[in-house]
């Protein structure tokens, strides 16, 4: 059994029959009009089958592949059109569609809900106006957006890089209980930024 084939089914004994058949592996089961490749769409001879339960049956004539999605009452999903080795399940494939669906949704969601947020700083900011600025951070932290530190260098401020750096370590400190350094400080241009984000819990 070649590796591709090996890695494939051993994705599929550990996860989800939908999950499993992500954007990824759908985008190269598909033929030249853009449809999936299911059911009459697939002209293979032979191919190895994975029936609905998810166990792998072994290699099949087309035509007892098909039959076994019928008797199912469901499709015949190709998900590996690998001329050499093809590889189709046996699906619900409206349900995986619907499910494909929702991950894309809430995936779309997440990525809306987390956002970066920026906080400016000087780098002869006092203590009084740090802490507040550290304050605001927290508040961004426990709401769990990413937020990008930035210290603007101003005419010979440049000369002053490692004050910057300096600056920018005593500011994480000051989070830490809350928050974790995501990118390190690093001069971009005239400007200086640090990514923090909330502290992973154990």
């Amino acid at each position: 059994m070649d590796t591709e084939l090996t890695t494939l089914i051993s994705v599929w004994e550990r996860i989800s029959p939908f999950f499993f058949y992500g954007q990824e592996v759908l985008s190269i089961a598909k033929p030249n009009n853009g449809n999936q490749m299911i059911n009459d769409d697939i002209k293979f001879d032979k191919v190895r089958l994975i029936d609905a339960d998810g166990q792998m049956v072994g290699v099949v004539d087309l035509a007892v592949a098909k039959k076994a999605a019928e008797d199912a009452d469901l499709d015949l999903v190709c998900i590996s059109p690998n001329p050499e080795n093809p590889v189709c399940k046996v699906m619900d494939y409206g349900k995986f569609l619907f499910e494909q669906g929702k991950r894309e949704k809430e995936a779309r969601k997440k990525q809306k809900e987390t956002e970066t947020k920026e906080i400016g700083i000087k780098l002869t900011t006092d203590v009084h106006d740090i802490e507040v600025k550290q304050k605001a951070v927290i508040k961004f932290l426990k709401n769990g957006d990413r937020v990008k530190i930035n210290i603007r260098f101003r005419g010979r401020e440049m000369a002053y890089q490692q004050q910057g750096f300096g600056v920018m370590e005593k500011f994480a400190e000051g989070i830490e209980e809350y928050g974790q350094i995501d990118k390190q400080p690093k001069i971009e241009g005239r400007n200086m930024v640090m990514y923090l984000v909330p502290k992973k819990t154990k």
